[in-house]
Formats: C-alpha cells, sequence, structure tokens
C-alpha cells in the first residue's frame, strides 16, 4: 500500500512538473508580449505623448516593460525550479508572480482612470496646445509633435481647421501669412499652408481629437488586454505551484 502511495505521488508530482513547465513557457511568451507593447508604446507612438496633459499613458507604458522583463526573469526562475524541485525556488517564483500581478494590477488601474478621463484632458490640451504653444521658442518639441500629429492622422486643427485662426503661431510674423502649418497640407510643401482650401489642407470632420482620442483608447485596450492575459496566467501558475510546492513537501516528508 505504502509502494502504491509513492507511485501515485510520483505521479501527482510529475504531472503538476509538466503543467507547471506549459504554463511557464506561455506566461514567458506572455511576458515578451508585455514588454514588446510597453517598448513599441514609447519608441514608436512618443512623438504624440508631449502633446497630452498628464504623464499617465506614458507611466502605464513604463510599468508593462517593467512588469514584462520581471516575467521573463521570473520564467527563467520558473524553469530552473520546475527541473530541480527546488522547494524554496518555488516559493520565490510564486512570491515573484505575486509582485507581478500586483504591479500590472496598478498598470491596469492608471490605463483605466486615464480612458475615463482621456476625453476631456484631449478637449482642453490639444486646443491649449495649438493656439499657444505651437510654433513658440523653446516649443520645438511640441511642435513638431502636433505636426507628425496631423500628417499620421491626416488631421488639421484640435476640432477642425478653423482652431488654428487663434493660433499665437499663425498670428505671428513667423507664420508668412500661413493660414495653417504646413503639416495640415495633404502634400507638404514649403509654404502649402498659404491656401486652406479642401483640396489642400485636411478638413476631417470631429478634427485631430477625435483621431488621437480613437488611437489613444485602442492603444490603451491593447495594454488592457495583454496585461488581462497575462494576469489569467498568473492566476493559474501561482495555484499550480501551491500544488507543486505541497505534494513536494508531502512527498519528501
Amino acid at each position: 500500500m505504502a509502494h502504491y502511495k509513492v507511485e501515485q505521488d510520483d505521479w501527482l508530482i510529475a504531472y503538476l512538473k509538466y503543467l507547471l513547465f506549459v504554463f511557464n513557457f506561455f506566461f514567458w511568451v506572455g511576458g515578451a508580449a508585455v514588454l514588446a507593447v510597453g517598448v513599441w508604446t514609447l519608441v514608436e507612438k512618443s512623438g504624440y505623448l508631449s502633446v497630452l496633459a498628464s504623464s499617465t499613458f506614458a507611466a502605464s507604458a513604463y510599468i508593462l516593460i517593467f512588469a514584462g522583463a520581471l516575467v521573463m526573469l521570473t520564467g527563467f526562475l520558473g524553469f530552473s525550479a520546475i527541473i530541480r524541485e527546488d522547494r524554496s525556488c518555488l516559493s520565490t517564483y510564486f512570491c515573484l508572480l505575486l509582485v507581478i500581478f500586483l504591479v500590472e494590477l496598478v498598470a491596469g488601474v492608471l490605463a483605466h482612470v486615464y480612458y475615463q478621463r482621456l476625453s476631456d484632458e484631449l478637449k482642453q490640451h490639444l486646443t491649449q496646445t495649438l493656439s499657444e504653444n505651437y510654433g513658440q521658442p523653446g516649443a520645438s518639441e511640441i511642435t513638431t509633435s502636433v505636426d507628425r500629429l496631423q500628417q499620421d492622422f491626416k488631421c488639421c486643427g484640435s476640432n477642425s481647421s478653423a482652431d488654428w485662426q487663434h493660433s499665437a503661431y499663425i498670428l505671428s510674423r513667423e507664420a508668412e501669412g500661413r493660414r495653417v502649418p504646413d503639416s495640415c497640407c495633404k502634400t507638404v510643401v514649403p509654404r502649402c499652408g498659404l491656401r486652406a482650401h479642401p483640396s489642400n489642407i485636411y478638413k476631417v470632420e470631429g478634427g485631430c481629437i477625435t483621431k488621437l482620442e480613437q488611437f489613444l483608447a485602442n492603444h490603451l485596450l491593447l495594454m488592457g488586454a495583454v496585461g488581462i492575459g497575462v494576469a489569467c496566467l498568473q492566476t493559474c501558475g501561482m495555484v499550480l505551484t501551491c500544488c507543486l510546492h505541497r505534494r513536494l513537501q508531502l512527498h519528501f516528508h
């Protein structure tokens, strides 16, 4: 009977190790995905961050990068703990899974809070940026961001191209008579902003606010979906880790 129980314990431990190994592989891949989304947000989309009033969007991306890197390192620890059947490593692995879960929870809360106030922030801040900061001395980063925004999203002005009529840049001598910045033009050539005709500039209903709001909402949704997916894997991993740790404890006692 005792021999049967030992064989049963060995089988259960092997089964749990296999499940945890498979989980850990997908967990590691999920960590790589989280890291990739965070890096992509900062590298590819950083040009839009300076036109936002708060740093919440960037903070969420930094947290994702940290969580993704931690997930990948934790994954390596998990493989080592499973192969060696080391209970202390399994305990550390469990604690790291819990830490990562909490980090991702914070990122998710930040993304949700930011999503709730996204529309109001864009309406207030983007209009103010275009009228007061664009083309001004010491605001080259903002100017570049707005130009890229208008070209990437094929839009002109915060709500419409008429917003530029109140811009400090357009009213200044530096504008050289332009009615809109050259980045509003469908084909950008020097001083093309002199002619604000629909055949020459983008006349998108809703302006850049609508386009940027949709872009950020979609991106926050992607960040949230990846985070939730990895969090679900973590929950399974923590349960499996506890089961394997308990089985090993009983087996060696």
